[in-house]
């Protein structure tokens, strides 16, 4: 099951972390759409989770993604480290065994977590992310898997934000950048964050973006989310620069899950989606719905499309524009 190059480097991390060379047994873990290889070992009869990176691109090198987790560990909202190599590329940590996670509870945990996160030392800067969403926009359009009139009026709704927003380095926090559920481990008491690889200095509303498609369902309830992270009720200007954030994520999801669902040289057919963007959400959340296949990466490229389009018809949006725009 561990690759047989890794299994010396397997046994130096035993015999660091627990004295052994050896595990009870070994499970793997397939949630999650990383390439990464991540089992739950048992060792002197305690689980533990063990990961394995496996690119070997630019990307590949563990040094910051095992800064931040230790980080993350060190602020008792990721799994203790019991063992990290570089060289390896591999991680040992505690295993969180997760629950189900209420929406409810979700509500109240996922942004006082965030709040955690965020106030932690800064995080490597990476890249500039909005210019990063630009990279995908820009090779969506070239391989023109759907007609213009039907990605028009996003894109413009994109220029129209890029152009108000402030995303300048003093104003970036430490982020996890992957919040989907498989990465929120809820114990049954308390919320923990895994998979730290996305990690890096960004914008604050980027993390509070991602989980909401999941557990926010009203106004009412964005601004008690909303409430639970600032600590105190949220500022117009803050409350317009998250829908903001929330609707280039929106394009974000629909530019990036259709690159990943189609080769670049075959147009896609347009169908509208087969489910409401909420009740994608449930299933996604409950684990009846998995993105593994490139099907469902599609039909999730287009739920976050048809929301766009719902919500750029708001009056929210020129208003949050409006509001951004001149704040100083």
């Amino acid at each position: 099951m561990i690759p047989a190059a890794k299994i010396l480097a397997v046994r130096r991390a035993l015999q660091s972390a627990f004295g052994v060379t050896e595990f009870e047994s070994i499970r793997q873990l397939t949630a999650g759409l990383s390439t990464a290889l991540v089992f739950q070992l048992i060792v002197k009869g305690n689980p533990y989770l063990l990961r394995i990176i496996t690119r070997t691109d630019a990307l590949s090198d563990p040094t910051d993604e095992y800064a931040c987790m230790q980080s993350g560990a060190n602020a008792g909202i990721a799994p203790h480290v019991w063992y990290t190599s570089i060289t390896d590329k591999i991680a040992l940590t505690d295993f969180i065994e997760a629950k189900p996670f209420p929406p409810a509870k979700a509500i109240q945990l996922i942004p006082e977590l965030l709040s955690q996160l965020h106030t932690l030392p800064a995080f490597p800067y990476r890249m500039n992310y909005l210019d990063k969403m630009e990279t995908f926009i820009q090779k969506f359009q070239e391989a023109e898997f759907f007609p213009e009139s039907i990605t028009r009026d996003l894109f413009n709704a994109y220029l129209q934000i890029r152009n108000v927003y402030s995303y300048t380095q003093t104003d970036l926090v430490a982020c996890h950048n992957d919040l989907k559920p498989e990465n929120m481990l809820f114990d049954g008491n308390k919320l923990w964050l895994i998979d730290w690889e996305a990690a890096f200095l960004n914008d604050r509303f980027i993390d509070l973006s991602v989980p909401a498609n999941f557990v926010v369902r009203s106004d009412a309830e964005e601004k008690s989310y909303l409430k639970s992270y600032f600590g105190q009720e949220a500022t117009d200007y803050q409350l317009a620069c998250f829908f903001l954030m929330r609707q280039a994520m929106h394009l974000f999801y629909f530019v990036s899950f259709t690159l990943f669902s189609k080769a670049s040289d075959k147009p896609s057919p347009f169908t509208k989606p087969q489910f409401s963007f909420h009740r994608f959400h449930d299933l996604i959340w409950t684990g009846a719905i998995s993105l593994a296949s490139s099907d469902t990466r599609l039909q999730y490229a287009l739920i976050h499309w048809d929301q766009l389009q719902q919500n750029l018809q708001l009056n929210r949006f020129a208003d949050s524009l409006a509001i951004v725009g001149n704040h100083q």
